[in-house]
């Protein structure tokens, strides 16, 4: 760090915004909660590429495409929550530390496991960070941001996606184990 040192803003702190016309107190909840989804998002996004760099198998191809498209997809998405988190006169999550801290999913471990196992503990925290941007969205709607509220409702339909195309992964006539190619 430098030999000096200004902070221009304090993490936690909602300034809100006169140009959108959102009040301290109404852009800290909603910043809030935007954090919240930066942070699953992020740790989504990590868990994703951990399982792009380790895919192995029959259908490595396929799978480590899908797998590097979907973590470039929840990377876009975390752009975009953080900059809204800025726009309202906020701090967004940065730090490893408090993105993981702060993220309502938990990451699987340094562990490396079959793609059936990865992808069902991918699926599995898609569904919860669907959950979560749903009630936002109606948080948000409640409390008069429908601009934060259609940020939302535009990315929810990739993460839907992507979700649904590890569903289609985990079908039973895929991804073939070595113990089934004996």
């Amino acid at each position: 760090m430098s030999q000096s040192e200004h902070v221009l803003k304090t993490a936690g702190e909602v300034e809100g915004s006169d140009g959108l016309r959102m009040d301290a107190d109404r852009a800290e909840e909603i910043v809030d909660a935007l954090n919240t989804d930066l942070a699953a998002t992020y740790v989504l996004y990590h868990q994703l590429r951990k399982h792009h760099w380790n895919v192995e198998g029959a259908e490595f191809r396929d799978l480590h495409l899908f797998l590097g498209d979907a973590a470039e997809n929840a990377e876009a998405f975390a752009d975009e929550l953080a900059e809204r988190v800025q726009a309202l006169g906020g701090v967004p999550h940065a730090s490893g530390a408090t993105l993981e801290a702060e993220s309502p999913v938990e990451p699987e471990d340094e562990n490396v496991y079959d793609i059936r196992t990865s992808l069902e503990n991918d699926l599995e925290m898609y569904g919860d960070i669907i959950e979560t941007l749903r009630e936002h969205v109606e948080l948000f709607d409640n409390l008069g941001d429908p601009t934060t509220a259609e940020i939302i409702r535009e990315n929810i339909v990739t993460v839907e996606e992507d979700a649904h195309h590890i569903e289609h992964y985990l079908e039973g006539d895929t991804l073939v184990t070595a113990d089934a190619m004996e």
